[in-house]
């Protein structure tokens, strides 16, 4: 039996330090597998079976390690509030966050830091040296058009033009709606600190009453509420894909994007954090980040990974990529910060 550390009222195992330093003289990780086994169970916040392949992960979990999985699908900044305002009474395990939210993460001390064993092939840019956080995929963000549209939007400019409604989502709460924002500024003169150019956009928007604020979910698009949904490109293609029907088509905005990606938070208050170790672990294997590709979305590891032809040809054309550019943490992690204030003063006061 390994010796134990109680921190907070939580149980951690000692061994878990050794994990951080890349497993460098770590217990072997069957002891992690067979903790987590007595744990039995994972509760994860913000991870649902179909955003990002999932499901397919959660399965895993079962079959291969018998740990029950329940999730409760909320917003970045919701996950995090949860695990501050819980601490000791905490019913998430693991949430799966947007990049801007990850020093938020570290600031407010709920993130419990674990590296997995292939820690040292995600890039430096992408992954916190004490494993707090780190990438493990990643996304562009696209358009989603509905296909019966006669001049459908290949730009942030031709959204302006249009009389069709297009959904930005939860803006200043969700990763993926923030990113928008980001892309929107990027394509129209800002950056990751110069906002504006996005939030007029957005404004002008408003104004013609073509803004809706409900997120570009398969059943909101399926029920012809939303003409242009605004998503990461792995959820557009597989939203596309789950309407079906040849509905939508997903193209990267022609005029300019922003790639980023999502992190796990393992809870520093877990309940069950040998089981959420686990999980961490088990994303980032070969298996685990192939399920993420199956989801459309690109893995971090992937330049260390032999995908099937079937996995590739869910992937949009590198062509379309073109004006895409990763986004900057640091900047983007203070710029982030504004978005809520911005989009209530400059774009909901429109509607």
């Amino acid at each position: 039996m390994l010796p134990i550390t109680r921190r907070a009222g939580l149980t951690l195992p000692l061994a878990a330090a050794a994990v951080l330093a890349g497993r460098a003289g770590a217990a072997p990780l069957d002891d992690l597998i067979e903790r987590a086994r007595k744990e039995g169970v994972v509760n994860s916040l913000g991870m649902p079976d179909d955003w990002a392949n999932w499901e397919a992960t959660w399965k895993a979990i079962t079959v291969k390690y018998g740990i029950k999985h329940t999730d409760t699908d909320m917003s970045s900044a919701e996950e995090l509030a949860k695990f501050a305002a819980e601490r000791s009474n905490a019913s998430g395990d693991i949430g799966d966050v947007g990049f801007d939210f990850c020093s938020v993460a570290v600031e407010r001390g709920v993130a419990a830091p674990y590296k997995p064993t292939t820690f040292a092939q995600i890039p430096e840019w992408a992954r916190d040296s004490e494993g707090r956080w780190m990438l493990a995929y990643t996304g562009t963000i696209a358009f989603a058009v509905a296909s019966d549209l006669p001049n459908p939007p290949k730009s942030w400019a031709d959204l302006l033009t249009g009389t069709y409604k297009i959904a930005a989502g939860d803006v200043g709460k969700a990763s993926q709606s923030n990113a928008a924002v980001l892309a929107c500024a990027i394509a129209t003169g800002g950056d990751e600190r110069r906002l504006d150019p996005a939030m007029d956009l957005f404004a002008k928007l408003a104004r013609q009453k073509r803004l809706l604020t409900i997120s570009p979910l398969p059943a909101n698009m399926g029920r012809g509420e939303i003409q242009v949904g605004l998503l990461w490109d792995f959820n557009a293609l597989s939203y596309r894909d789950k309407v079906g029907g040849n509905r939508f088509n997903v193209v990267i905005p022609a005029d300019g994007s922003v790639t980023s990606g999502y992190s796990t938070i393992i809870n520093k208050y877990a309940k069950n954090p040998n089981a959420a170790m686990l999980v961490r672990e088990y994303i980032f294997s070969d298996e685990g980040q192939a399920n993420l590709a199956d989801g459309y979305a690109r893995p971090i590891r992937v330049d260390h990974l032999t995908l099937s032809d079937a996995t590739k040809a869910k992937l949009l054309p590198a062509a379309q990529y073109a004006k895409a550019r990763p986004i900057h943490p640091q900047l983007w992690a203070e710029g982030a910060r504004r978005v809520p204030a911005l989009w209530q003063e400059k774009v909901l006061a429109e509607m």
